[in-house]
């Protein structure tokens, strides 16, 4: 699957380069890519079938967003075809299959007209889809972008708490937002540059792509202390109608942004409401959310929907200071908020202290070859983040006081070699975990109120023979979701094919080989994790192929990436990628940290590993071969055995 689609399902917020850019910026016609010249690939078998022709992407419901430029792809049928796309020539394979990167109609609904013809046949086709909507100013003196206002909703903030406002409007214009009592709110022009789309920044290796104008027209406020709008009610459910958080009765109309310019004047109604939460705290308990490890997990971001950032477990406890819509922000300690979703938190009552916790002694438990367990009494289910390093873990404790007089090891041959503690700020501790050997997975779980940290041994590895005995789960990615190729290869297939010749590789080389699936039936991300971690798995490796978001040109920017989450699994993602690119041959995109599932688990290292793009037709048709298929399995392990030899041998 496109790495793209599996970090951002739900955004599709994409921009591409304008046709004339493209053919200035490289040598070649746009729409041709010839293979690298070292790559291995089999070679792609010629169809002269009959003239069939067929867009796989975008699909008929599909609406695209980029700014001017985008692609398409499909098979004609036949590899002696001629194509051309609103009279642009596009390259054809030689087993019919085509991709074409192509400049944008300016239209809402956008017509492609393929005309294909071969010695023997001819045809065509229209093809119409969506763009997604964007704002076009008008041919007027004066105007307000109302998709632009942010923010929008329900909001809640504190009563000292600045709100960002921001709007696009035309340029010159005096920009006010006038509440319902009168009041006039100025917004001043932005000078940031203009936002780069999420896609572009992560996936284009064109750098010019990434220079972002200033605006003449963005536009940018605060707001304190002030209701807004209608009362947008409490700031969660709570068990008890007094309880702290409820917001006091008010009503009101949405305030109106007025842009002013000469004796002209637009205005537009700006969908927001806000309220002050109360001075009084309200605690509330994190209670449910994604279990990537059996028990329940909430995950916390640094601002709303961004990326993924702390793992809470269940039961943990902190204050809510604000909201906007469905993401809540907690106070984890002084400068220092966590977003999470609303759905995942349960209020406490009225009068709940906000939880502080006092580290008391701690204890290292534990006898090889199992995991050593770091115990810390703490009184209270406080927030907390684990940070590693090389042969380190840093445990930061939020709300927390040390008083941990005693450090206590019972026993000699341990992973850990010294815990100490530190108090960084009166209401924050870390505790340093110093390791014996380089770090090969942890986990932590609350027992009652004491915080329990495993902290997990590297396996003895024979230099000679160093996949003997090792535990390996293997992941095709897929299904749901996942990519499909010019001529329909769906991703799923392809990729139980390479691991399935995965597993016999490693498997003759003396590992054990647990998959997370056999068959073609869809399997959940979580119980993907919840498998390699229920049976103890030394590596996880899952295997998957590349797709590109819209907007994004795919004959510059198409190879072989290998993708990690956790340190620790950097040297095995660069062990992987080195070895795979030498044997498919493909551009090296290097290795890349990605917020993914399969890559994100803790108690071992783990890597997804994206080899071919199924959007490019001599790469999907490699991965329909045994020959392609092999050629993708034996990079990848090699680069195990390579990344193997080279932790804590054993001659």
């Amino acid at each position: 699957m496109s790495v793209y689609l599996a970090l951002m399902i739900a955004l599709r917020v994409r921009a591409g380069v304008a046709l004339g850019l493209a053919a200035i910026a490289c040598t070649r016609p746009p729409n041709t890519t010839p293979a690298p010249a070292t790559s291995h690939l089999p070679p792609m078998p010629a169809v002269q079938g009959p003239l069939a022709l067929r867009v796989v992407y975008p699909r008929a419901d599909a609406a695209i967003e980029a700014r001017d430029s985008s692609f398409l792809f499909g098979s004609t049928g036949a590899g002696d075809a001629q194509l051309t796309i609103n009279g642009v020539p596009v390259q054809v394979w030689p087993n019919g299959a085509w991709v074409a990167w192509l400049a944008l109609p300016p239209d809402s609904l956008m017509q492609f007209h393929l005309v294909a013809r071969t010695p023997r046949d001819s045809a065509d086709a229209v093809q119409v889809f969506r763009r997604v909507a964007r704002f076009v100013p008008p041919a007027a003196p004066v105007w307000i972008d109302s998709t632009s206002l942010s923010p929008r909703g329900r909001v809640w903030a504190q009563p000292t708490e600045y709100l960002r406002l921001s709007a696009r409007a035309s340029e010159g214009a005096t920009l006010l937002l006038r509440l319902r009592d009168g009041t006039a709110v100025p917004l001043e022009r932005d000078s940031r540059p203009e936002e780069i789309p999420a896609a572009i920044r992560a996936f284009d290796r064109d750098s010019l792509n990434l220079q972002a104008p200033q605006r003449a027209d963005r536009y940018a406020g605060v707001l304190r202390g002030r209701w807004i709008g209608a009362d947008p009610g409490p700031i969660l459910a709570t068990p008890s109608a007094t309880a702290s958080g409820t917001l006091p009765v008010h009503g009101g109309e949405a305030p109106v942004l007025e842009a002013i310019r000469g004796a002209d004047t637009a205005r537009v109604r700006w969908p927001l409401d806000v309220g002050l939460t109360d001075s009084l705290p309200l605690v509330a308990e994190l209670a449910a959310g994604q279990g990537d490890r059996g028990e329940r997990i909430v995950v916390g971001r640094a601002a709303p929907r961004a990326s993924y950032h702390w793992f809470f477990p269940s039961g943990t406890r902190a204050v809510v200071t604000g909201r906007r819509d469905d993401q809540v922000r907690l106070r984890l300690a002084e400068g220092i908020d966590a977003w999470v979703a609303a759905a995942d938190l349960v209020p406490l009552p009225a009068g709940t202290p906000p939880p502080r916790a006092i580290v008391g002694s701690i204890t290292i438990t534990g006898d090889a070859p199992g995991p050593a367990s770091i115990r810390i009494p703490l009184g209270a289910r406080i927030p907390f983040r684990i940070d590693e390093a090389d042969q380190r873990l840093e445990l930061t404790l939020y709300g927390a006081s040390g008083d941990a007089s005693w450090i206590r090891y019972r026993f000699a041959d341990s992973v850990v070699r010294r815990v100490a503690w530190t108090q960084d700020a009166a209401d924050r501790t870390t505790v340093h975990v110093e390791l014996g050997a380089p770090l090969w997975g942890y986990q932590a779980r609350w027992i009652g109120t004491d915080l329990v940290l495993d902290v997990r041994r590297p396996p003895r590895i024979s230099r000679g023979r160093p996949l003997d005995g090792r535990l390996i789960v293997v992941d095709p990615g897929h299904p749901p979701l996942g990519a499909t190729g010019p001529t329909g290869l769906y991703e799923g297939d392809a990729n139980l094919a390479v691991a399935q010749r995965l597993r016999a590789m490693l498997e003759a080389g003396g590992a054990r080989v647990v998959m997370t699936r056999t068959t073609g039936a869809p399997v959940d991300l979580g119980a993907r994790v919840r498998l390699a971690d229920s049976v103890g798995a030394e590596l996880l490796i899952s295997i998957h192929n590349n797709a590109l978001p819209d907007g994004v040109n795919p004959f510059t920017n198409n190879g072989t990436s290998v993708f990690y989450n956790q340190p620790r699994s950097l040297p095995l993602a660069r062990a992987i990628q080195r070895t795979l690119v030498q044997d498919l041959g493909l551009r090296d995109l290097g290795v890349g940290r990605g917020d993914l599932a399969l890559a994100r688990p803790t108690w071992m290292p783990a890597v997804l590993c994206e080899g071919l793009f199924m959007t490019i037709p001599d790469q999907e048709a490699a991965l329909r071969t045994k020959e392609g298929q092999e050629l993708y399995a034996r990079g990848v392990y090699e680069g195990v055995v390579e990344y193997l030899k080279s932790v804590n041998s054993e001659k």
